[in-house]
C-alpha cells in the first residue's frame, strides 16, 4: 500500500450503483468513478478513516440492489452512492477508543479505496495476522461464521451422520461440506453445473455431488444418494429442493435454514419428527 499523509486529500476510486436492478445484475448497472476524500477526521468525530484492502462480493448484495419498501432484513442501496459490503481495511485515522491508527479491521465498509466509517458496531479488530488477510472475507469472515454456526451450533453433528448441502459450491456451502468431512460425516452436495460438481468432488472432498439441473426427480435423486435418509440438511436454496429433502429426512433430523431469499446469514433450526 502506497504511503499517504494524514490530512491530505486523495483520489478515491468508487464503485457506485447507477440505479435499482431488475433481473440479473449487469456491469452497466454499476459505474466506477473517481472522487476525492480527506484522510483526516473532522474534530470531534468518533468514526474512523480506512484504506480498504479486500472486498467481499456476497449473494445478499443482490437483494439490496432492489428498491424495497417497508421493514426488511436488508436495507436497499442508494443509487449514486458506493455499494457496501464486508471487507478488510487498515485504519488511517481514528476518533474511537476501540481502534487506533494502523489497526487492521474487518466488517462492513464501502466499495471504494478509502472510506469514512461512522457506524462501528459491526467492525472487528483483526488480532491474528499469521494468515492471509483475504481469509477474513471468507473462512474467517461472514461465510465462515455462517457455516460454522449453522453446522456446529444449529445442527449438532455427530460422526457418521449423513449430510446434504444445497448450493454446495458457494462460499458457505463449500465450508459446511469440509467441516462435515472433518467430523467424519458422509457428505453430498448439489450444484448447478458440471464444473461445480467436479469442484465439490475433486477439491473440497465431498463423498458425492450432483447437478440438480440434470435431475428430473429430486426426490428420486436424494433417495439414490441417501437410501437410509438424511440426518442433516444445510439449506441454501428453498423451493423444490427443500420440498424433496423433507421427504427424505430421518427422524430427529436437523435442517439449518440459511440461504433462502432474505434469510442469508440468519439461521434457524428445523427438527424433523415423524408421527
Amino acid at each position: 500500500m502506497a504511503s499517504v499523509v494524514a490530512g491530505e486529500e486523495v483520489r478515491n476510486k468508487q464503485v457506485i450503483l447507477k440505479d435499482y436492478v431488475s433481473g440479473f445484475p449487469k456491469e452497466s448497472d454499476m459505474q466506477v468513478i473517481n472522487g476525492t476524500m480527506k484522510l483526516k477526521l473532522q474534530e470531534g468525530s468518533h468514526g474512523i478513516v480506512v484504506k480498504n484492502l479486500y472486498l467481499s462480493c456476497d449473494p445478499y448484495m443482490r437483494s439490496r440492489m432492489t428498491r424495497v419498501e417497508g421493514p426488511n432484513v436488508f436495507t436497499s442501496y442508494t443509487p449514486g452512492f458506493p455499494l457496501t459490503g464486508f471487507g478488510v481495511a487498515k485504519v488511517l485515522d481514528s476518533g474511537h477508543p476501540n481502534f487506533k491508527k494502523g489497526d487492521l479491521i474487518w466488517g462492513t465498509t464501502s466499495w471504494e479505496e478509502y472510506s469514512l466509517i461512522t457506524e462501528l458496531e459491526g467492525l472487528f479488530k483483526i488480532e491474528h495476522t499469521d494468515v492471509p488477510l483475504s481469509y477474513y472475507t471468507g473462512i474467517l469472515g461472514m461465510p465462515g461464521l455462517t457455516a460454522y454456526a449453522g453446522f456446529y451450533e444449529v445442527c449438532s453433528p455427530k460422526k457418521g451422520e449423513y449430510v446434504f448441502i444445497s448450493a454446495a459450491s458457494g462460499a458457505v456451502g463449500q465450508l459446511v461440506g469440509q467441516f462435515a468431512k472433518l467430523m467424519g460425516c458422509y457428505v453430498v452436495g448439489s450444484a448447478g453445473s458440471k464444473e461445480k460438481v467436479d469442484l465439490l468432488r475433486n477439491k473440497f472432498g465431498f463423498d458425492e455431488a450432483f447437478n440438480y439441473k440434470e435431475e428430473i426427480d429430486l426426490d428420486g435423486a436424494l433417495k439414490r444418494y441417501f437410501p437410509e435418509g438424511i440426518d442433516i440438511y444445510f439449506e441454501n436454496v428453498g423451493g423444490k429442493m427443500l420440498d424433496a429433502v423433507l421427504l427424505n429426512m430421518k427422524d430427529h433430523g436437523r435442517i439449518s435454514v440459511c440461504g433462502q431469499v432474505h434469510n442469508t446469514i440468519f439461521l434457524f433450526s428445523l427438527k424433523v419428527f415423524r408421527i
